[in-house]
């Protein structure tokens, strides 16, 4: 018998007790992650093992250590519905699918909580099994955490720049200054990084970085400012405001 017919036996013997334990591991997981901060994610790792010559840039900052201008910034550009959706936007989703029939650019819909599961709990692969597991651990991350804590984790653990990770690491690798203190200009130009971190440039931004921080700007009014992220706290299906005509 080989070697791949004895890991089939074994899975076929113990599936259940693979499934059983495969929950409690995660469900674990995401509890412990909603009390500690990760000193070290998936997303990183990757990163670290990729070769990159760059050291890893990453501090950990709580919500009232972070500039709500950002707070704000983030859900204007990356999820809107963040405080409304179970994880998945299905208007953002059915948007994204109109959008991408009639152009060539295609247009991604993941919410924030998404993009922490992806980010946070799994290595950022394109399969099948991955984004299975992506909508797993947003269900995960829906039912145990809060809202405040999903922005919160996205907040530290996207990647900024070239392995510059979070908005602590960001602010102090462009404005030599905490997070705490980034200005409303400069948290818009951080965010419209976030498609491509890698390849668009906060020190150095082009047009369409440019463009897209005044957008952002724009839409950090729309959503009545710093007063948005009462959204946040808010148990209701509907928004305070009426954001939907802006444009993303």
């Amino acid at each position: 018998m080989s070697n791949w017919d004895k890991i089939k036996l074994f899975a076929k013997s113990y599936y259940k007790d693979i499934v059983v334990g495969f929950i409690i591991f995660s469900v674990t997981w995401v509890l412990l992650l909603r009390v500690f901060y990760p000193p070290i994610t998936l997303m990183m790792v990757k990163r670290i093992i990729y070769g990159n010559e760059k050291g890893l840039a990453y501090t950990w900052k709580s919500t009232n250590e972070i500039s709500p201008y950002i707070q704000v910034c983030a859900m204007a550009s990356e999820d809107q519905n963040l405080p409304f959706h179970y994880g998945m936007d299905m208007e953002a989703i059915d948007k994204a699918l109109n959008v991408n029939k009639k152009g060539k650019k295609v247009f991604g819909a993941s919410t924030i909580t998404q993009q922490v599961a992806k980010n946070v709990f799994l290595f950022p692969q394109r399969s099948y099994i991955r984004k299975g597991l992506e909508l797993y651990f947003t269900l995960l991350i829906e039912t145990l955490w809060t809202k405040q804590r999903t922005l919160e984790m996205y907040l530290n653990v996207a990647e900024m720049g070239d392995m510059i990770f979070g908005v602590e690491a960001a602010a102090q690798a462009y404005f030599k200054k905490s997070a705490q203190k980034l200005t409303l200009n400069e948290s818009a130009l951080i965010i419209s990084v976030l498609p491509n971190p890698i390849k668009y440039s906060v020190k150095k931004p082009g047009a369409y970085v440019s463009e897209r921080q005044q957008q952002i700007s724009s839409l950090y009014h729309s959503l009545d400012g710093t007063h948005y992220l009462r959204e946040l706290y808010i148990k209701t299906d509907n928004s305070l405001y009426d954001f939907k005509k802006y444009k993303k």
